[in-house]
């Protein structure tokens, strides 16, 4: 997209300067006004206040510099400000393109900012304006201050919403924002200081009252002096970065032997991501609950807390699935959590949208403050669903000077929402990030863009925060889809891999979990691994259906949440023949030749029988073949000859393709997308094409036809002889290499450390040996299936 020249019209600022002067103190405009009393100095939000020579000296904040929709002559608080004219997003994916969709609806123009692998995202293309900031590495793009502060200035942007990650939580890009008179949509940096470190904002929080889990937050970082404090505290204990969040930085310890190499990790990893390597040791909670508190502080002291969420379920200690309100929760220990998190909010003064979140023991029902996150979470769709409210309109308001649009004791909260984050990520393989192209994308329909209106009812509290879920009201089911990629779109190894976030609401917990399943069953994607399946385990877990949930609820539940994988039914390997049978001999929206049309039946009358051979996709080798037969138009005998079964026949199966994706056969429509062979040197010598099968009830198998077999066992000698070979398993970057040539290294010895979509992978010797070659580098881009080390197995 080319940006517009379109010149921002000036307005006035939101006080009258009649009788001030502008001045400049240590480079920063400022207005100097006479001295005033201290509430007069409250009707100015967002401005910096201190006393100087006797004379009050306010720093110009953006709210006073930019244009407004329409000109302010009344000063008054209780005046309602309008929203901006344009903002930018600092941002990218899903929830740049959920910021765009409220500032749509608020009449507000919105500015994307774009990496140069990002130019044909969703994002770039749902926003009024779009500005290239840079290649596809954050460092260079997303992260750049000056970059987006530029196109600020060239667009004539009046504020910046960060959303998360990236620099919504940088104190330094708030700061620098502000000097040049413009907005930032979230709290001050003073609170993003406070908070942003661990140690610090465990400090404040004792001070308010909050508790905190047991552990050294010093600044010594002496690794043998932290291994001292861990023997203080006892194990297991838990290694976190003093900065940062979504599970980088972060080691469980169990004994005091694997401290040290955990430590060296975790600082690694949090240097990383956050450019700082301090770590805090803390108590490591045996059965914990991962609780947070969704708070909201306007400018005037207004602090409310919008209910809790549970966000146990994880993996690589970060969430994967969400729900509100937290299961299981008397009225009181929900008044006592938000109570908490209102007096964390206040203690550092705090505006705008934030998480305070908790550590609750299941063993004692205690609670202890864990860290806040100063910005908007990727889970708060489940707090718009519960409240019926829209929290980036809130956070415009909030930032342009209003308060707060509702009290404590006016905001809802009816029914149970859940949110599934979809990765691009392979579950059974440790969750390993996943990139490609999304080569078919098929998802539920939503109900709504934004949250239902919801109906408060009174409460029978004196306590406005001390509540009980209204699960009475009629509440009609509903889905939306936060997405930031379409079909054809590229999952790339720079960015987090999630690729949408599908969310859900019901009357009750049982109803919204239904809701939640039969989405996932709806959603469909080929081109890319993903944990749509794991997700619909999970939904239909036992013990995740009664709410008892843990951060360690996958290890606990592994064997159900991982079953043996299963033969497919002889059913879907007749689907898939038909497939392949019926694609070959139909056409769409064209006249057929009888060349087409007479299919397998020959001029004789004769039915000519088709051998199709199919194998599962983790099994090549273990081959089943069916033999379709067309008895006449549109009618199929179909027997299907497993090495380990009988044959089964089925006969006169109507079938037809009604797309080129979709197969009518068995009475159903069952969903079949081909993809062709990858081109990676383990594979493609194996497979000439997969299928990916989706039946109705949303499961999915991908069933692989083979190459020829002299192609195949040429391919079987060349992987045998390459044993010992590591190879890239996606595109990486190199952070470690472990081992040079001629070195020793024994059978599950790490070998090199790679980093792909934020996460590091360790790559193991899966042979004892010697190192023969290394084909890779500290910081070196690597391809998917490049050789990265070979060794030389000991005879």
């Amino acid at each position: 997209m080319i940006p517009t020249n379109r010149t921002v019209a000036q307005s006035l600022c939101r006080i009258p300067v009649q009788t001030a002067s502008r001045a400049v103190v240590n480079g920063v405009a400022v207005l100097r006004v006479p001295k005033a009393p201290a509430r007069t100095v409250a009707l100015v939000p967002g401005i910096a206040r201190n006393i100087k020579n006797g004379r009050l000296v306010r720093q110009v904040h953006a709210l006073m510099r930019r244009g407004l929709a329409t000109a302010v002559h009344n000063s008054s608080s209780s005046t309602r400000r309008p929203h901006f004219d344009k903002i930018l997003i600092a941002n990218r994916g899903e929830i740049a393109c959920r910021v765009i969709r409220t500032a749509k609806k608020l009449g507000i123009k919105t500015v994307a900012v774009y990496s140069e692998i990002d130019a044909n995202s969703l994002h770039v293309l749902e926003a009024d304006e779009a500005y290239c900031i840079g290649p596809a590495p954050s460092a260079e793009s997303y992260l750049c201050i000056d970059k987006i502060i530029d196109v600020c200035h060239k667009s004539g942007a009046q504020a910046v919403h960060p959303g998360y990650g990236f620099l919504s939580e940088n104190a330094k890009f708030a700061e620098r924002l502000a000097e040049e008179g413009i907005v930032f949509i979230g709290p001050p940096s003073s609170a993003i200081v406070s908070m942003g470190s661990k140690s610090e904002s465990k400090n404040i929080m004792l001070a308010a009252g909050v508790p905190c889990v047991p552990g050294y937050h010093g600044t010594d970082q002496d690794p043998q002096h932290l291994f001292s404090e861990a023997g203080k505290i006892g194990y297991p204990v838990l290694i976190k970065a003093v900065h940062g969040g979504g599970g980088k930085g972060m080691r469980v310890v169990s004994q005091p032997d694997d401290f040290m190499d955990a430590l060296e990790s975790a600082k690694r990893e949090s240097l990383k991501a956050f450019g700082d390597q301090n770590v805090l040791v803390e108590k490591f909670i045996e059965r914990p609950r991962h609780v947070e508190v969704q708070v909201f502080a306007d400018t005037t002291g207004g602090v409310v807390s919008l209910w809790e969420r549970d966000c146990s379920v994880q993996r690589r200690n970060q969430k994967i699935i969400e729900e509100a309100p937290a299961p299981g929760l008397s009225p009181e220990l929900r008044a006592d959590l938000s109570d908490k998190a209102i007096a964390a909010a206040m203690a550092v003064n705090y505006v705008g949208a934030g998480t305070v979140e908790f550590i609750f023991d299941n063993d004692t029902q205690k609670f202890y403050f864990m860290e806040m996150n100063t910005r908007l979470q990727v889970e708060h769709p489940v707090t718009e669903m519960i409240t019926g409210l829209d929290l980036v309109e809130w956070q415009l308001e909030v930032a342009a000077g209003n308060p707060l649009p509702l009290s404590q004791s006016d905001i809802p909260l009816v029914g149970h929402a859940f949110e599934a984050r979809i990765y691009a990520e392979n579950p059974r393989n440790g969750f390993l990030p996943d990139s490609g192209s999304l080569l078919y994308l098929s998802t539920p329909t939503p109900t709504h863009t934004f949250a239902p209106s919801l109906t408060l009812l009174s409460s029978e509290s004196a306590l406005p925060t001390q509540r009980t879920p209204d699960t009475s009201s009629a509440v009609t089911p509903s889905l939306r889809l936060e997405q930031g990629f379409t079909q054809g779109a590229q999952i790339g190894v720079f960015y987090d891999p999630m690729i949408a976030k599908l969310v859900v609401h019901g009357r009750d917990r049982t109803e919204a979990l239904r809701v939640l399943r039969r989405g996932l069953e709806e959603y469909k994607v080929v081109g890319v691994s993903t944990n749509i399946d794991f997700l619909r385990t999970l939904a239909g877990n036992d013990n995740f259906i009664k709410g008892d949930v843990e951060t360690g609820f996958i290890k606990k539940h592994y064997a159900e949440l991982f079953p043996p994988s299963h033969e497919p039914s002889p059913e879907i390997l007749a689907q898939a023949a038909l497939y392949v049978a019926l694609r070959d001999i139909t056409t769409y929206d064209t006249p057929q030749s009888p060349w087409v049309s007479l299919g397998a039946r020959r001029f004789n009358g004769e039915v000519c029988e088709r051998k199709i051979t199919l194998s599962m996709d983790e099994s090549l080798g273990t081959n089943v073949n069916v033999m379709v037969g067309q008895t006449s138009p549109g009618y199929f005998d179909i027997t299907v000859q497993r090495p380990s079964s009988p044959p089964i026949t089925f006969t006169s199966i109507a079938a037809r393709l009604t797309s080129p994706t979709t197969l009518t056969a068995f009475s159903r429509r069952t969903t079949i997308v081909s993809q062709p062979s990858p081109t990676s040197a383990s594979t493609a010598s194996n497979v000439a094409e997969r299928l990916h099968i989706f039946p109705e009830d949303g499961s999915k198998t991908t069933l692989a036809l083979p190459s020829p077999p002299w192609l195949v066992s040429l391919a079987v000698d060349v992987l045998a002889a390459s044993k010992g070979t590591l190879r890239a398993p996606m595109p990486s970057l190199v952070v470690e290499v472990k081992v040079t040539v001629g070195d020793k290294v024994e059978k599950g010895q790490a070998v090199v450390i790679l980093e792909s979509m934020k996460t590091e992978i360790v790559l193991r010797s899966e042979v004892a040996g010697i190192v023969k070659a290394v084909g890779c580098a500290k910081g070196e881009m690597v391809e998917e299936g490049r050789e990265l080390v070979d060794i030389d197995a000991r005879a």
